[in-house]
């Protein structure tokens, strides 16, 4: 087999949740031009709309977006149920929706004893219950029944390999995010569909809207003690770009990783391999 054709998602149809964020508009990009047609899934419906008219304009995959709010398992369904009527199916879904909250986030003004337990349940829930097990729940059921099989990805993060200050619930919820990749990977391959494979990847440190208040200066925009102490222990010494997860993202979905399934994939730098010495 040519291998470039391997790796090629030439007629796959990929959802992205979140697909309007940062990294989920760059991984739906890089689905596209891979050649999947991709369903930009996001609460915001401006900015999904925004990553399909760029997928549209520059192809070769075509782009559409759809309204959908995790914590909401009807627009899910209702989204799941669009998709499959324009495009004839799903036979990737990337799981990208999720993120943390300052309020669940422990500072000088906010001691892990005064956490809020809303927040911390919203963070948890967004991570894990809502941003991951019902997309797989909903969108999953669409794919068991594919002849070809299909992947799943989720997000994981550094901080389900070794848990983060600041940040418990989010820590929580990726540890959790790793724990039912594996569960579901097996899941699947027993019960409905062996070609039906579920991975993850984990990725070190991006700026993204969700973290950058942590790690740069929101006047002067350096870094903050905690963003100069992540780079310090980046081997590569950089924050990633989200150009870097396309490379393993379009492995795992393609048919060159047909006999991969139940891992987590680092993407940082060498963060997670470097002892501090």
């Amino acid at each position: 087999m040519d291998v470039a054709q391997y790796f090629s998602l030439e007629g796959k149809v990929a959802v992205v949740t979140g697909g309007g964020g940062v990294l989920g508009g760059a991984i739906a990009k890089g689905l596209a031009q891979a050649g999947a047609n991709v369903a930009i899934t996001d609460i915001n419906d401006e900015r999904g709309e925004r990553v399909s008219k760029e997928i549209e304009a520059h192809g070769p995959g075509k782009a559409r977006a759809y309204h959908l709010d995790v914590f909401d398992r009807s627009t899910v369904e209702s989204c799941c149920d669009s998709v499959c009527n324009d495009f004839g199916g799903v036979d990737i879904l990337i799981n990208t929706a999720g993120g943390n909250m300052k309020e669940a986030t422990t500072s000088p003004d906010n001691s892990f004893f005064d956490l809020p337990a809303d927040a911390l349940d919203k963070v948890i829930k967004l991570n894990f219950q809502a941003g991951v097990v019902m997309p797989c729940q909903v969108f999953g059921r669409a794919m068991k029944d594919n002849e070809a099989g299909g992947s799943i990805i989720s997000i994981s993060s550094m901080s389900a390999l070794l848990p983060l200050t600041r940040v418990p619930g989010y820590s929580a919820a990726k540890a959790a995010v790793d724990n039912f990749t594996k569960w579901l990977a097996v899941h699947f391959a027993q019960e409905y569909n062996p070609k039906l494979r579920v991975n993850a990847i984990a990725p070190g440190f991006f700026l993204t809207d969700q973290n950058r208040y942590l790690l740069t200066d929101e006047k002067t925009g350096e870094l903050t003690d905690r963003g100069r102490t992540i780079i310090d222990h980046t081997p590569q010494g950089a924050f990633g770009e989200p150009g870097d997860l396309l490379g393993v993202t379009i492995w795992l979905a393609s048919d060159s990783a047909r006999f991969v399934t139940g891992i987590v994939v680092p993407i940082d730098g060498g963060f997670s391999s470097f002892s501090g010495v």
